[in-house]
């Protein structure tokens, strides 16, 4: 195994317990490609919509800023930082906009005009999110890219202009670094939700009915590993499936992204053939697993030196590692299943 290889690829993962059934992802480990993509349609494809007013109220429940009766809008949020403006729930729902902070309203990061409004899609919780009512509009259908001449840019640094992504050369709407992931895991959710019920879809300069072309996807690669899963992600996802009764995969295991669309990737060269969640990541104390069947961990830091064993005593319940002595940087935990499994998971101690 090429430890420069499991640096490139690898994506750390953090899961939150709670919102996941047990047993939900049966039948995809050992699989890859559209093997993997098959069986995770089949998995997220029996759900259970809002209407299209009901976004409104659910969005109350899935995007609201904690502690706040604010919107958590991706084209006006300032992470860390203080946002130009923000809005409140029911209050500043749109209606009409004038200018930038107007309203918020229903953006669908899978465009309705590449579906031909698809009624599914058009209500789809996992991308439909609240946005500014003109950057929204402002984004129109465009395709996500990474701009090179600028025409436009939003107060929270989002932008509208000519692509500078190799592969494509027209216009395209780049949001902020810290919502690229998130939004390429809602792309990656549509692609496969949606996979072969697709017929009166159309195309667009990223897709091709509910397939992303090749340099939209070498790019929304980039993006999910760029900018990881964080707790925002988590908790939408768990408020999603309250609702909506599926999940985004890419948000539970990232790694299955490069699973289906990497086309160098190999289970065996990547040990994922057993699935495990793992977290917090970053850590400071503690790392807690949890996965069926497990057995034990071997931890190793990026000198492939092994620091540490941990028997998992029940494979049924939570288990966690100390790793409060352990100095900061990357480690890999090489988790094996009672059957012969193994999966490679990249934790970062601080």
């Amino acid at each position: 195994m090429k430890k420069s290889y499991i640096l490139i690829i690898l994506i750390i993962t953090a899961v939150s317990l709670n919102a996941q059934p047990q047993g939900y992802y049966n039948g995809t480990a050992g699989l890859t490609g559209n093997a993997l993509k098959t069986a995770l349609h089949n998995i997220i494809k029996n759900d259970n919509h809002v209407s299209y007013s009901g976004l409104w109220n659910a969005y109350q429940q899935t995007d609201k800023k904690p502690g706040t009766n604010y919107v958590w809008d991706i084209y006006s949020d300032v992470p860390n930082g203080t946002p130009p403006y923000n809005f409140t729930f029911v209050t500043d729902q749109c209606g009409n906009y004038n200018g930038e902070g107007d309203c918020y309203n229903r953006e669908h990061l899978w465009a309705q005009s590449w579906t031909n409004n698809d009624s599914d899609e058009k209500t789809d919780l996992n991308h439909v999110f609240p946005t500014d009512g003109w950057v929204n509009n402002k984004r129109a259908n465009y395709a996500f890219g990474e701009v090179g001449n600028v025409a436009w840019t939003s107060q929270n640094g989002s932008k509208l202009g000519s692509c500078a992504t190799a592969g494509f050369t027209g216009t395209v709407f780049e949001p902020i670094d810290e919502y690229k992931g998130d939004i390429a895991r809602a792309l990656m959710y549509v692609s496969v939700r949606y996979y072969q019920q697709d017929n009166s879809w159309g195309t667009s300069d990223m897709s091709n009915k509910s397939v992303i072309k090749d340099w939209a996807m070498t790019m929304l690669l980039r993006w999910h590993e760029d900018d990881p899963v964080d707790e925002k992600e988590l908790n939408r996802n768990n408020a999603v499936y309250n609702i909506q009764h599926n999940r985004n995969p890419f948000i539970d295991y990232p790694e299955f992204a490069e699973m289906i669309w990497n086309p160098t990737w190999s289970i065996d060269e990547a040990g994922h053939s057993v699935l495990v969640n793992v977290w917090p990541n970053p850590a400071t104390s503690t790392v807690n697993l949890k996965g069926e069947n497990l057995e034990a961990v071997y931890m190793y830091n990026v000198m492939g030196q092994l620091i540490l064993y941990h028997d998992v005593s029940d494979a049924d319940e939570l288990s966690s590692i100390d790793v409060s002595g352990l100095n900061s940087g990357i480690y890999f935990l090489n988790v094996i299943s009672h059957d012969g499994g193994s999966a490679l998971k990249k934790v970062v101690v601080r």
